[in-house]
């Protein structure tokens, strides 16, 4: 199965660039008085006054007192940026392993293991859960929705637990989307680009915003589609650009202001994703693949949510009810698991069972014939997420001697997920449908979970603010799981419906103090605690006692500056903290290596530092330098016998590279009247890291260090509200690899990584 034809494709990549020829054209012959592009002295950045809401209520960025960066609508298009892979790379400590769209695992700080999500990631104030899968692990399957017309994203640096709760102890990520105003507007925005090694690919969005009733009733839609080739050979099925995707999506918001201090918000998001596995293997070559069946991942996720604020003059109510639901599939290559029991030892254990005798000649015939039946085989994980989502808060207004948060949050997250081992085809690598299935079990899960939290700040002088705040919560997890589909082969009986309950309350702490001491140097120091809930596994032949895992906790210290130097020209901000986590979530597996599953072992100590600037140093350029330093290491040995090759003290923490960086410049100036030329350079740095925690794991693999460099240049028609933009990213080509795995099951381990170089053209226009 192939999404879409390659003709198909070229005709879409080449009906995009006449669309963007005919914007530009019809962009450079009109003329209008709106600017294109904010300037960097109007955007808002110049003197790093950006307005978030992280804390619950409305402040300055430099003024809020915690680590927390904030990227502009205007940063976020000026850069390219379509997904969160992309501005992963401009903030401190902010990690991604990608595997492909929908199935990206986020960490802030370090924090980062299998299980539920250790970051929050929210649309405005809806929070998206990852599916959970087979084996609990909602944090490597985070939603990820296409960013277009964006007002701002903000990236909270360190545990969030009192005001966002569980899963959000590393820190969280809002995406505030732009709303609907009493103004008619709209944007187009198109692009073509070719990637080394592999094909085109396009993408065309827009979005139109109506008022339909003045001062009360107002409409914002946004469609758009994206299709690219992908750049990954298959060697073994002899197949070209295997890794291809398209995505099709949009939301509708609403926004309804019956009067001055009453507004309600109802919005709905969709999108559909098609694509196949971006995974590769490197002892084949780069970006050369050796599975023995094609990967296929498809994703339609939903989001809709109900927001009403009512201001009451010193305190404002807010009401966010949200509803997600997600259907999506994904599959692994099981070919080389199964051809591992096609031996002599796995016949004599099959065959003759109980005594273990040496099969017959006829017997071992017999065998391999059915172990090569099997094969080529992939598992296959369809699978859906239903999440409703609660909250009523009420904050104060503006800044008083007392400023206080109060709230309550409740949600109901339900789960299922099959997994069925299919047969493929052996030429083309291609499930066969419908499904050949000779194993099956199905795997249910339920969350409930309740909360309730306050957060206040006292300012003895109006310099001086002094946090406290506390959150209660209370869930149960259920999980029931059958196997109808019996598969002796590898020891896994059908099993009739089992049901398992975990579930656990508790509270979480945070203090904060600050100290505004002059109007461009604040200084903050804060102890915070984040958790994520425990759980239950299905998994055949486990024992009782490893059968239920707990929720992992950990503290924070931390002590932070942000500054204003040079007359606001240099913004500088600074954060030193200490994580201790303990009772660490990690993932097991079974003896026969075929099931994985969640346990608790060991803790850590993480360390580190971050540092972000904003130079000014003339109008028209900007230049930004950001950077961490991240030490995480295991104070306590995974004394689990589940564990596969489990840590011992000192070892690192898999994933996280000691040292990360970013640069970068953005320069515009008046070429002639309306007319603005615009360069901006991007460089990312990130160190080496393990795959593993024991250097003596034979499975560890290390993933080198890499720069990657993006470069733009355009032209801005800024009478007509338009530009045209040529760029490349991974300029230099360089190979970055951000995940690689290997067990036992493989042949050899695979890695997914950035794409290689790629060279385009994107136009955008509004009006």
């Amino acid at each position: 199965m192939r999404m879409i034809s390659a003709k198909s494709r070229v005709l879409g990549c080449t009906a995009t660039l006449a669309l963007s020829i005919g914007f530009a054209a019809a962009a450079h012959a009109q003329a209008t008085d709106t600017p294109t592009r904010a300037s960097v002295a109007d955007s808002g950045e110049s003197d790093g006054d950006i307005v978030v809401t992280a804390t619950r209520r409305d402040t300055s960025l430099q003024k809020t007192p915690m680590a927390i960066t904030a990227l502009t609508g205007q940063t976020l298009t000026n850069a390219g940026v379509t997904n969160i892979a992309d501005y992963a790379k401009f903030v401190p400590s902010l990690r991604i392993q990608d595997n492909g769209p929908g199935q990206r695992r986020v960490s802030l700080r370090g924090v980062q293991t299998s299980g539920e999500a250790t970051v929050g990631v929210y649309y405005d104030d809806t929070p998206v859960t990852g599916s959970v899968g087979v084996s609990s692990d909602a944090a490597g399957r985070t939603a990820d929705f296409t960013l277009f017309d964006v007002n701002r994203i903000e990236v909270l640096r360190g545990p969030q637990g009192t005001l966002y709760g569980a899963s959000s102890m590393g820190g969280a990520i809002r995406v505030i989307l732009n709303k609907p105003t009493q103004d008619y507007e709209g944007k187009i925005e198109s692009q073509v680009a070719g990637t080394k090694g592999g094909g085109l690919g396009y993408f065309v969005q827009g979005m139109v915003n109506v008022p339909l009733v003045s001062d009360l009733l107002a409409v914002r839609a946004v469609l758009y589609r994206r299709d690219a080739d992908g750049y990954i050979d298959n060697s073994f099925l002899n197949r070209k650009n295997v890794n291809d995707y398209t995505a099709t999506g949009g939301r509708l918001m609403v926004r309804l202001t019956p009067s001055s201090n009453l507004t309600i918000d109802g919005s709905a998001m969709i999108e559909n994703t098609d694509a196949y596995s971006a995974s590769w293997n490197p002892a084949v070559g780069d970006y050369k693949a050796a599975t023995q069946v094609m990967l296929p991942y498809t994703d339609r996720s939903q989001i809709y949510n109900l927001t009403g604020k009512l201001d009451l003059g010193s305190a404002s109510v807010t009401s966010i009810t949200s509803y997600q639901h997600r259907r999506s599939a994904y599959a692994a290559d099981d070919s080389y698991y199964i051809g591992s029991y096609r031996t002599a030892a796995k016949c004599a254990a099959y065959v003759n069972a109980s005594g273990g005798a040496p099969c017959s000649a006829s017997q071992l015939t017999s065998y391999y014939g059915y172990i090569d039946s099997l094969s080529p085989a992939a598992i296959y994980y369809p699978g859906s997420t239903k999440d409703f989502t609660q909250e009523l808060r009420i904050s104060s207004n503006g800044t008083h001697l007392f400023d206080w948060t109060v709230g309550g949050f409740y949600q109901n997250r339900k789960n299922d997920v099959t997994s069925e081992d299919v047969r493929a085809d052996k030429v083309t690598g291609d499930i066969i449908t419908p499904n050949q299935i000779f194993y099956r079990r199905e795997i249910f899960d339920k969350l409930e979970q309740y909360a309730a939290f306050g957060e206040g700040t006292f300012h003895p002088t109006p310099a001086i603010g002094l946090t406290a705040g506390i959150r209660y919560f209370s869930y149960n997890k259920t999980v029931q799981g059958f196997t109808d589909i019996a598969w002796t082969l590898i020891g896994a009986p059908a099993r009739p419906l089992s049901s398992v309950d975990s579930s656990e309350s508790g509270t979480l702490l945070k203090f904060n103090a600050s100290w505004q001491a002059t109007t461009d140097m604040m200084v903050y120091a804060t102890a915070s605690q984040g958790f994520r809930p425990g759980g239950a596994n299905q998994v055949i032949g486990l024992s009782a006692d490893l059968t239920p895992y707990t929720s992992d906790s950990l503290w924070n210290y931390e002590i932070g500056a942000k500054l204003g130097l040079l007359d606001r020209k240099l913004t500088l901000n600074l954060a030193a903290y200490q994580i201790d986590w303990t009772n660490i979530q990690v993932s097991g597996r079974t003896t026969n290596g075929a099931f994985s599953f969640l346990s608790n072992a060991g803790a850590a100590r993480i360390r580190g530092v971050e540092a972000e600037a904003f130079v000014r140093p003339t109008r028209g350029l900007q230049l930004t330098v950001s950077g961490n330093y991240i030490d995480p290491r295991l104070t306590q040995d995974q004394v689990n016998a589940s564990v596969v090759a489990a840590g011992r003290v000192g070892d690192r923490i898999p994933y996280i590279p000691n040292w990360a960086g970013s640069a970068g410049a953005e320069y515009t100036a008046p070429l002639s009247t309306g007319l603005d030329f615009f360069a901006r350079a991007d460089v990312n740095y990130v160190g080496s890291s393990f795959s593993e925690f024991r250097p003596t794991n034979v499975y560890r693999v290390k993933m080198a260090a890499y720069s990657l460099t993006n470069v733009r240049i355009g032209v801005d028609l800024k009478q007509s509200d338009a530009g045209v933009y040529l760029f490349v990213n991974n300029l230099f080509d360089a190979v970055a690899i951000n995940r690689a795995s290997q067990s036992s099951t493989a042949n050899s381990y695979s890695a997914t990584s950035a794409a290689p170089r790629t060279i385009g053209i994107n136009v955008r226009k509004s009006f």
